[in-house]
């Protein structure tokens, strides 16, 4: 299949990128070619979080039934949920394991995919959105050939809390208090740090670091983050935020404090602004990944693809409610301008 190709929208980053859709970036043949007449191949599913709402969409097995895998007809879903209590992870992705599928997915990186490693060194393991250094923590090889059983895609880009941050202070030029809301216990955020604070000092800001570690903490951190009176608020790339972003918003709507968030679906629930990779394109990928290993692909032999595809939402009705203007030349850049 020839992958397609289009020039980014709205790119903030300093170089133009050509990007490759993540749902058709694989070189796969097609599946009605490859599959195994009359086998029926299943799908573990190890989520850190809450069982999705019935009939809600998958941009996985979306892409898996594009490429001819077809839940109830030559494709099972075995998924289990740990609820985010991330100390079930290790016996449920045992269960899994003794059910013998065909591959594992796991959604995000940390305690998900150190459980599915110790699990099994052999079932193919794809992860769709990772967020950790997998080379310089050995997990894979290298992200051309990741050698061993894992694969999938990272959205481990450090210079994105930069370019939050320097959105922030082009749409607020004379703030210089900002606070960083993250969660320590999601990922290992050392890299995003350090740029962020060789970021900080240039532009003349000074930064707030505000812990959470899970939905309950949003109120608390809010709070404390509101008794720094910062000019506005990032937060990096974080599962929890993601999984309970109706209760970030709420939360963070109470502070009246400006924030840029990582994922679009924050805007779309309610927050300022985001920039960051497309979670769904990157699902599609992995989706895409399972159907190449369905069809006979080593995961070794499959390089983990970092996102290239970055998004810039804007809300403007809570531009409105918190009093911001947002300016024009941020506008002209921004994918999407919720009104």
């Amino acid at each position: 299949m020839t992958p397609i190709v289009r020039l980014q929208r709205g790119a903030l980053l300093s170089r133009a990128l050509v990007v490759i859709i993540a749902s058709n970036v694989l070189w796969a043949p097609l599946a009605a070619e490859a599959q195994q007449a009359g086998r029926v191949y299943k799908l573990a599913i190890l989520n850190q979080g809450a069982a999705p709402a019935p009939n809600a969409p998958n941009p996985v097995l979306a892409t898996l039934r594009d490429r001819g895998f077809i839940t109830g007809q030559n494709l099972v879903i075995d998924a289990v949920h740990a609820d985010w209590h991330p100390e079930r992870l290790s016996d449920l992705v045992a269960a899994l394991v003794q059910r013998k599928p065909d591959a594992i997915l796991v959604y995000v990186c940390g305690a998900p995919l150190d459980a599915a490693r110790r699990a099994t060194p052999t079932i193919p393991i794809v992860v769709a959105t990772c967020n950790d250094d997998l080379v310089s923590s050995a997990v894979i090889r290298s992200l051309a050939h990741p050698g061993g059983n894992i694969t999938g895609l990272s959205k481990l880009t450090p210079e994105l809390g930069v370019k939050r941050l320097e959105l922030l202070k082009e749409m607020l030029p004379k703030a210089s208090q900002v606070a960083v809301v993250w969660n320590p216990d999601y990922s290992d955020f050392a890299a995003d740090w350090r740029e962020l604070r060789a970021a900080a000092k240039a532009l003349g800001v000074t930064l707030q670091p505000i812990e959470f570690r899970r939905a309950d903490d949003f109120d608390d951190a809010f709070s404390r983050m509101a008794k720094q009176r910062p000019d506005a608020f990032i937060m990096f790339s974080d599962i929890v935020s993601w999984g309970f972003r109706t209760r970030l918003v709420a939360a963070a709507a109470k502070s009246r404090v400006p924030g840029m968030y990582a994922f679009r679906e924050i805007p779309d629930a309610g927050g300022l602004m985001s920039y960051g990779p497309n979670i769904v394109e990157m699902l599609r990928a992995a989706g895409g990944y399972i159907a190449q290993i369905f069809n006979g692909a080593r995961p070794g032999d499959l390089p983990v693809q970092q996102a290239t595809k970055f998004e810039l939402v804007i809300n403007l009705k809570t531009a409105k409610a918190l009093g911001v203007t947002i300016p024009p030349s941020i506008l002209l850049r921004a994918d999407q301008v919720i009104e």
